[in-house]
Order: structure tokens, then sequence, then C-alpha cells
């Protein structure tokens, strides 16, 4: 399982690939990607260390909740431009409601805890994005 905040864009077909086992029947992912709102792009920043820790604990909090068999997290960082990927979120389980479950668990819980911070570029200047990262 791979939990980490990274420059690197990922390959979810692979990931998924690298998981698949007979007890597991159901995979959910979250994918976050960067949107059209009148922005050119977006540079994400974290304190890496302190994320992965954040993430970890997420993820354990997860499996302690949902009886869930994997979880993967990638979080990227760096210069974003429209359409590219910024997080995703894999969970494998025995059943859907379970994925889907835990899933929402590791997604509502980054958005609150995890110290990744947003800078956006409009054709008016730059902002930084107070709350919510995604």
């Amino acid at each position: 399982m791979v939990v980490t905040v990274t420059q690197e864009d990922f390959d979810i077909n692979r990931l998924i690939e690298e998981r698949k086992a007979s007890d597991m029947g159901a995979f959910v992912s979250f994918i976050g990607i960067v949107r059209d709102d009148g922005i050119e792009r977006m540079e994400l920043e974290a304190h890496q260390e302190v994320a992965v820790e954040e993430l970890e604990v997420i993820r354990d909090e997860a499996f302690a909740k949902f009886p869930i068999k994997s979880v993967d997290i990638i979080h990227r960082i760096g210069d974003l431009r429209i359409g590219d990927n910024i997080v995703l979120i894999l969970v494998g389980a025995g059943h859907r409601r379970e994925a889907f479950e835990g899933c929402e668990y590791i997604i509502e819980r980054l958005k609150e805890r995890v110290p990744i911070w947003k800078k956006e570029y409009t054709p008016d200047g730059e902002r930084w994005v107070h709350g919510e990262h995604h």
C-alpha cells in the first residue's frame, strides 16, 4: 500500500491491478482534479513529513472503523495545471459499502487535517486559498 505526498503523477489502473486479491470484491476511488474555475494553474505545498504522517494516521483510523482490506493515498504537490490529477484515494474491500465508506472517511479527514496549502494563479494575480484545499 502507498501513502505519499509527491510531485509525480499516478496511474490508478496500475494500482488497482497491484491490489487485486481474491477476497476483494470492490475498489472505490476518489480522484481530485484541477478544475477550471477561473484559475490558470495552482501550486500545492506541504510539510511533506508531517503530511505523510497524518495521512498514515487517517489510513489507520479507516482500517479500524471499516472492514477494508487495502488503502492507497497519493497527494500531489508542486505546480499543477487544469486537468492535472491532485489526489488519489483507492480503497479495496470485500464489499462496495465498506469501500465507499472508507474512501469517504479518508477524503473528509484529509481535507480537515493534512497540512497541504494551495495557491491559485488567476489572470488577476495569485491568492492563497484558506480552508479546504480541494
